[in-house]
């Protein structure tokens, strides 16, 4: 398994973590057996960075994960997140909180519910601008020197806001949406913050949500649940102009020899030695097709033909609906 640090002075993780969201929330029917399988086969193949959070399902996912875990601990580079809060009587209504009593009782909670006696990378999921991110990492802090979280991270926070929350104590790692559709961190600071600091990227959602896989053809291929289905990426005359995107894509991987979703994956780890993915999956089979991304070198040329077919600016509706898109540091 190829290795990369997690930050300048951090450990080695996996390349190529494994994102476990959509084992429980927004990614349509949910699967335990299959999805614990899938953890216990990315281990077994080498990787070690699972990625979770608290507001997956909400807590549903944090339990999965600890149950997939049990006995391979020692196997596991865990990361947890907290900071959005989801409303009890209306799942889909998103808050935000910093605030150091929050921090503490939220990886209390996560303990508890992965089985862990300590997490190894903690994130806040997003920033609460009614509290100064240094009080949220003051009380972050507080967490490692009491030995239950080993490193820390925020998440699509500012470069400005990743410079400051340094100032507190180290960040390992800054955890944004990095894909060939959505570019943001190389263009708006966040890249370049995080390498003045010697903080490393972790990119969700290097896929694209699925969409730069090549397998999804119409919102027909959505279940009811499925919260793409209101993502602005995927509706309408978006979804055509973003399928044609793809499809010169998924050419360009049949000249390599590969997958789509493996050359998008290439790309996103071609992009620095200091970029880390974390694909989301709850099946063996993908799992696998994703871990072959590792074997797949680009070429300057190869980058080259990939941006002129999929520039940046081409990419049709924003990444998140109005209300998500306010919860972002920008």
């Amino acid at each position: 398994m190829q290795t990369r640090l997690l930050g300048k002075h951090g450990p080695a993780v996996s390349a190529l973590g494994l994102g476990c969201m959509g084992m429980s929330d927004f990614y349509g029917v949910r699967d335990d057996a299959e999805s614990i399988a899938t953890i216990h086969h990315a281990l077994d193949r080498g990787l070690t960075l699972l990625d979770t959070a608290d507001m997956y399902g909400p807590y549903t996912n944090e339990e999965l994960v600890g149950r997939a875990i049990a006995g391979r601990r020692d196997e596991v580079f865990l990361a947890t997140k907290f900071g959005i809060v989801r409303d009890p009587n209306d799942p889909s209504v998103r808050g935000v909180s910093g605030r150091p009593e929050y921090v503490r009782a939220s990886c209390e909670g996560s303990l508890r519910r992965l089985g862990v006696d300590h997490i190894d990378l903690y994130y806040q999921h997003r920033v609460d601008p009614s509290v100064p991110v240094e009080e949220t990492v003051g009380a972050m802090a507080d967490l490692v020197a009491a030995g239950k979280v080993r490193y820390l991270g925020l998440s699509e926070a500012s470069g400005a806001t990743l410079e400051r929350a340094a100032t507190v104590h180290p960040i390992a790692a800054l955890q944004v949406e990095y894909s060939l559709w959505t570019r943001d961190p190389a263009q708006n600071g966040m890249l370049d913050a995080c390498r003045r600091l010697g903080v490393a990227l972790v990119a969700y959602s290097p896929l694209g949500r699925g969409f730069l896989t090549g397998a999804l053809r119409s919102p027909a291929d959505f279940d009811a649940d499925d919260y793409r289905r209101h993502s602005p990426r995927f509706q309408g005359e978006n979804f055509a102009r973003n399928l044609a995107l793809v499809d010169k894509v998924k050419a360009l991987a049949d000249e390599k020899g590969c997958t789509p979703a493996q050359l998008a994956l290439a790309w996103v780890l071609a992009q620095g030695e200091d970029v880390i993915a974390i694909p989301g999956t709850k099946r063996r089979d993908r799992l696998d097709d994703n871990l072959g991304a590792l074997d797949v070198r680009l070429s300057a040329q190869e980058l080259a033909a990939i941006d002129a077919v999929f520039p940046p600016e081409a990419v049709a509706g924003p990444r998140y609906p109005e209300a998500m898109m306010k919860l972002v540091n920008a």
